[in-house]
């Protein structure tokens, strides 16, 4: 600005004496107005979250896989017919069975009729011949075949309906309570149903207590009787952090897929039930695990094992007691927010001998503000007996006026 004030000058000044005339110096020129500063970036921690992806299917969930909290959910207690989808329980048994030592991946299982004539998909086996337990399991999970599902239900229990049994039995100790099973391969009946909260949670439980045998979701092919088939499940292709699940589809249930995926140590479960096409229900998946992994993070807070507190315990052989975390305790929170959160510890007052290891005696709770993110069981983790009679009675006549 000096600098062309200069000129300014110089140029009038020399002009006024070409003509004979005196010009009056200028005036100071006005400043120019200071510039307005940036707006403030907000932080992700004042940023709001958008709105959970609303998706054309009868029902869905997102959960997070090691804090069991569901991010999103529509309809996800409705009862449903869970096709296909269906075999993550098959599979779950068959998986236990191997872990107790009934069975190998190389145990041969007779082909029945029953299961050769199964309709459906098909791993297209032969009646009357053996196939090993590994090729019935991949036949079941990556070809849904209908009829290598039935073979590995009969080797197991001895009929379908026998296993349907021990089906409906593991449902109820994994507390999928609004669900029941009347056949081994979704085939549709009316009192075979699930719901997706439930499909979420089994799926969690095949992949929490099966790790080395859940590997097998994540094939995208498998070849026998030289026809190869290729898994339905699509997001296998598009998306390198989907490491298996179950697709479903009968012309009553639609199109559903039980999906997870893990990116830096996150793993989200998404469960999509009744779209309306092969490729909406990939769709749709894809955009429940994507929002997930995008507006949200999960921590672990408290690792199995950690000591809590140490309270009086009346009546034991011990004054105190450790009580802490049984398993580990994860909180998924929205990103940015985690330091928000509060620990809350409400313990059982005036803990009483016997105490047993495992034991539930209270709860720790994660809080933001009001609102309840998470909660796990706290447990005595050193067990106390009963202590003598002088301490049973000498605690006993201390805690009649303590109350």
């Amino acid at each position: 600005m000096q600098n062309t004030f200069r000129r300014f000058l110089t140029v009038t000044t020399l002009i006024a004496g070409l003509h004979g005339y005196a010009l009056a110096a200028p005036t100071t020129p006005t400043p120019s107005p200071a510039p307005m500063p940036a707006p403030a970036v907000p932080s992700p921690m004042n940023m709001p979250i958008p709105s959970a992806p609303t998706l054309a299917a009868k029902s869905y969930v997102l959960m997070d896989f090691h804090s069991g909290q569901f991010l999103v959910e529509s309809n996800p207690d409705m009862r449903v017919e869970p096709a296909s989808i269906t075999k993550l329980m098959t599979a779950y048994i068959v998986y236990a069975a191997m872990k107790r030592g009934d069975l190998t991946p190389e145990t041969m299982v007779n082909i029945s009729e029953k299961a050769w004539r199964m309709q459906g998909s098909k791993m297209f086996v032969r009646v009357g011949n053996q196939v090993k337990v590994d090729d019935l399991l991949k036949g079941m999970i990556i070809q849904s075949g209908n009829d290598a599902t039935i073979a590995l239900a009969e080797h197991i229990a001895g009929s379908e309906e026998a296993f349907a049994l021990m089906m409906n039995h593991e449902a109820q100790r994994l507390g999928l309570t609004g669900t029941h099973f009347t056949n081994s391969t979704g085939w549709p009946d009316p009192n075979h149903y699930s719901t997706a909260r439930d499909v979420a949670h089994l799926l969690a439980a095949v992949i929490r207590d099966f790790p080395e045998q859940y590997r097998r979701e994540s094939e995208k092919e498998f070849v026998w009787n030289n026809i190869k088939q290729i898994n339905r499940n699509r997001l296998l292709w598009r998306d390198p952090s989907v490491d298996g699940g179950k697709t479903g589809h009968t012309e009553s249930a639609g199109f559903c897929l039980a999906a997870s995926a893990q990116r830096e140590g996150m793993r989200l479960i998404s469960v999509v039930l009744g779209a309306s096409s092969d490729a909406a229900r990939a769709e749709q998946s894809s955009v429940l695990l994507s929002y997930g992994f995008r507006f949200f993070e999960t921590r672990l807070v408290r690792k199995a094992g950690d000591v809590l507190e140490e309270p009086r315990i009346w009546k034991g052989a011990e004054k105190t007691a450790k009580l802490g975390m049984g398993s580990d305790f994860y909180v998924t929170t929205q990103r940015g927010k985690f330091e928000q959160l509060n620990l809350v510890l409400d313990v059982t007052p005036n803990l009483t001998a016997p105490l047993a290891q495992g034991q539930v005696v209270g709860a720790l709770r994660a809080k933001q503000g009001d609102k309840q993110e998470n909660e796990a069981p706290v447990v005595v983790l050193t067990a106390v007996p009963e202590g003598g009679f002088i301490r049973r009675m000498t605690d006993s006549v201390i805690l009649m006026f303590k109350k």
